[in-house]
């Protein structure tokens, strides 16, 4: 980790130099060694190599040599050792570093907050009071991959509805923009009275023309005020409550969550990880809708009430998901039945995105065509009239 340490060197000369260090007190003994007076010494947080490191692949790397009898600290000097990207680099050294100085590993990740998740931390931290490391790293590696399959899963549905806009949306521009100009000018030429709807869209085409620019401008003005308003903590609160009232969107939304809800509680409690101190983990995994009733069943479960049943008194489990609840709770599997929940609604959710695709794409075309042939009969409305006076 990079401290900043203002020291006095010398009687009367303030100097500032950046060191690596495991924490402060080795940055002070390095200053120190110097010959520096310490002053003070402060943290700089590298985000970008700490923000952008690879954990997945850190796990995955660690859990092979782990499994192949590697101890833990041999593990990670031959990945820093391989490394050669200087940020990723200088966190698996600095854990190194803590390791040697006696440290926990769960206390070594702890001190990268921007790296290692609190998730991440606690799994590991609750794998130490069992000493089975291994199968805490293989649990967040699948509950990882679990979550890059929803992803991909939301990204893939709005993939197809997104181009099919952009490519309608790039024709009708075309059409307005080349191809309406230029049949105002032979309309122009040949003379005579148009249609209204022929004049609106001769109109719009020359506008398109000749302020192009401008009128880009207003319409991606309000979406771009949109995207900056969603970027604040306020507005998009209002906006996912908005969501959140709309009958049926609502509902799955509230699908949406829960299922990610189960799977990383059911991931922490199979990891060892106490109920009441789980379920504060992922309060921050619930939008503001679905908290309070969190809160309060985190209360009752301190108490000693069940935890399928709170989950159900609070609005917080699906009728399918209380049954499984039940049974993981008198069977002793509570985590790997909260994690089979999660997997139902999962792939209900799945097959809604599927449906709604189907149906979003079909509709898309259509209202695109319908569209792209209004432009067009508007376009030739004159021309057939233009035939007709002639016969």
């Amino acid at each position: 980790m990079r401290f900043r340490v203002r020291a006095l060197a010398g009687a009367s000369t303030f100097q500032d130099i950046e060191l690596v260090a495991a924490d402060a007190g080795a940055a002070r003994v390095q200053a120190a060694a110097q010959g520096l007076a310490v002053i003070s010494v402060t943290p700089l947080a590298d985000a970008r190599s700490q923000a952008g490191f690879p954990l997945q692949l850190f796990n995955q790397q660690l859990l092979a040599l782990l499994r192949a009898g590697i101890p833990l600290a041999e593990a990670l000097a031959a990945l820093a050792e391989k490394e050669g990207r200087a940020g990723m680099r200088e966190v698996l050294l600095e854990l190194l570093a803590r390791l040697r100085e006696g440290q926990r590993l769960s206390v070594a990740l702890a001190a990268r907050p921007q790296a290692f998740p609190p998730l991440y931390v606690a799994t590991v931290r609750a794998a130490e009071r069992t000493s089975d490391l291994d199968p805490a790293l293989a649990r967040y590696i699948d509950y990882q991959q679990q979550l890059a399959l929803v992803r991909g899963k939301l990204l893939s549905a709005a993939l197809y509805p997104a181009l099919l806009l952009g490519v309608g949306g790039a024709v009708m521009l075309f059409l307005l923009a080349y191809v309406v100009p230029r049949f105002a000018q032979v309309f122009e030429s040949v003379g005579g009275e148009l249609p209204w709807m022929s004049r609106l869209l001769l109109a719009w085409g020359t506008l398109l023309q000749t302020h192009g620019g401008w009128v880009l401008a207003g319409g991606l003005g309000p979406v771009g005020l949109i995207v900056l308003a969603l970027r604040h903590p306020a507005s998009r609160a209002a906006a996912l409550r908005l969501a959140w009232r709309t009958p049926r969107l609502g509902a799955r939304l509230r699908v949406f969550e829960l299922a990610r809800f189960y799977r990383t509680l059911g991931m922490l409690l199979r990891g060892g990880i106490p109920a009441v101190t789980a379920l504060g983990m992922v309060e921050g995994l619930l939008s503001p809708a679905l908290r309070p009733g969190l809160q309060a069943a985190i209360e009752r479960v301190r108490e000693g009430q069940g935890l399928a049943a709170t989950l159900g008194d609070h609005a917080l489990a699906t009728p399918v998901a209380l049954r499984m609840l039940a049974v993981g709770e008198r069977a002793g599997n509570l985590g790997e039945m909260l994690e089979r929940a999660a997997g139902f609604h999962e792939e209900d959710n799945a097959r809604w995105l599927d449906a709604v695709t189907r149906l979003a794409g079909p509709l898309l075309m259509l209202v695109i065509a319908l569209a792209v042939g209004l432009i067009l009969i508007m376009l030739y409305l004159p021309i057939f009239q233009v035939a007709e006076s002639l016969q």
